[in-house]
């Protein structure tokens, strides 16, 4: 990421939970950002309004391809320092035989094809010495997967992580940084309610690795603490 002090970034999903709260954490320490969200509405255009234009918002449905190529022509002129990359969606506690098709391709073109796709397109918008990173998990490590449940989340986290190492091969020269981020388990929509961590507590641990990661070359998949997480 730049040093300068007029870093930009640009977070994909970012209408609630993590993503929004990201968005908020980066504004507070003085970044110029731009937010998507799927739709209008909810507490981002309000953050917004109170930002002094340190936060503007566009609206991306991340799945649509043709929604995609029109906020790349819409930020032609745009250049970043950060891409930051977070949705995924749950459908549930099946076991793999159980999950019908339509589900199994939902889950994996939204949680590993989308994001690959999003970095694709935007990834020219990113300065050299900038950040390329996708919210992953550490459900996505397949040696840590030693506990039963939720297997097609997993299996689509492991395909993102996957991707992502996939991507940062064919782009090794590009002086980016690549980063895969497993924020830890939050009380999110998409964590449930009994999950340990706010993202309010989690969300600042994630930015101090973004910023601290900041120039180091090849993709590195770490926790909100700067570890390495298995692959």
């Amino acid at each position: 990421m730049s040093a300068t002090p007029n870093r930009q970034a640009l977070v994909i999903g970012a209408s609630r939970g993590l993503g929004l709260v990201l968005a908020d954490e980066l504004v507070r320490r003085g970044w110029r950002v731009i937010a998507t969200a799927r739709q209008r509405g909810g507490e981002l255009p309000a953050k917004a309004d109170a930002s002094d234009g340190l936060l503007t918002v566009e609206l991306l449905e991340m799945t649509s391809q043709e929604q995609l190529a029109a906020l790349r022509a819409r930020l032609t002129d745009t250049r970043l320092d950060l891409l930051f990359v977070n949705a995924a969606i749950d459908r549930g506690d099946l076991p793999i035989h159980e999950v019908p098709t339509d589900m199994f391709t939902e889950v994996m073109i939204t949680n590993a094809l989308s994001p690959l796709r999003v970095v694709e397109t935007l990834r020219d918008l990113v300065v050299p010495g900038g950040t390329v990173a996708v919210m992953s998990s550490e459900q996505g490590s397949i040696s840590q997967n030693t506990e039963d449940g939720y297997e097609l989340y997993k299996a689509s986290k492991a395909a993102l992580n996957q991707l992502m190492r996939s991507y940062a091969t064919r782009h090794a020269d590009d002086e980016h940084t690549k980063l895969l981020i497993d924020p830890g388990h939050n009380r999110t929509r998409l964590g449930g309610p009994d999950a340990p961590l706010a993202p309010t507590e989690s969300i600042p641990a994630v930015v101090d690795v973004l910023e601290a990661q900041a120039g180091a070359l090849g993709l590195q998949f770490l926790d909100r603490h700067g570890k390495t997480v298995p692959w």
